[in-house]
């Protein structure tokens, strides 16, 4: 799994949707209600520290059992600590990734998760530089959507 790097969170435009009180069925149908609750911005939904926040769109299946599938955009945090059972961005041999940390039991792993893939167990000489913690995921479900 590789990760391209689309840039900085740098906008500081907001566009405000409505956010309507009423939850959406996942099961039965509900009649709908015509309340609007409040505007939502996608920004403070899903971005906590803007100026340590970035972007990267995802190439590969390594991680499609954790909701992540190849052309999702993910929100990184780089402010937020990383911790075990966290979804990162990292580098390893200089080669970027997005996996799932293990810290415990040692030694320290970076899980895949897709059963098709290895996880890669990291020895003392490795070195790994997390870029940070992926928040959000992005993605169309439109046929040709661009997230």
């Amino acid at each position: 799994m590789s990760c391209i790097l689309l840039g900085d969170y740098q906008s500081l435009s907001r566009l405000s949707i409505p956010l309507f009180l009423e939850r959406i069925s996942a099961g039965f149908p509900s009649p709908a209600e015509d309340y609007i609750e409040k505007t939502l911005d996608l920004n403070e939904l899903c971005i906590e520290h803007p100026a340590a926040t970035f972007f990267v769109r995802v190439q590969g299946e390594s991680m499609i059992e954790a909701g992540i599938f190849p052309e999702d955009v993910l929100v990184v945090d780089r402010s937020l600590r990383a911790g075990h059972g966290d979804i990162i961005i990292a580098s390893l041999a200089s080669e970027m990734t997005v996996k799932q940390l293990h810290l415990t039991p040692s030694p320290v792993r970076l899980l895949p998760r897709n059963a098709a893939f290895a996880p890669i167990v990291l020895d003392e000489d490795d070195e790994l530089e997390v870029f940070g913690v992926v928040t959000n995921v992005v993605r169309s479900l439109r046929r040709g959507g661009k997230a």
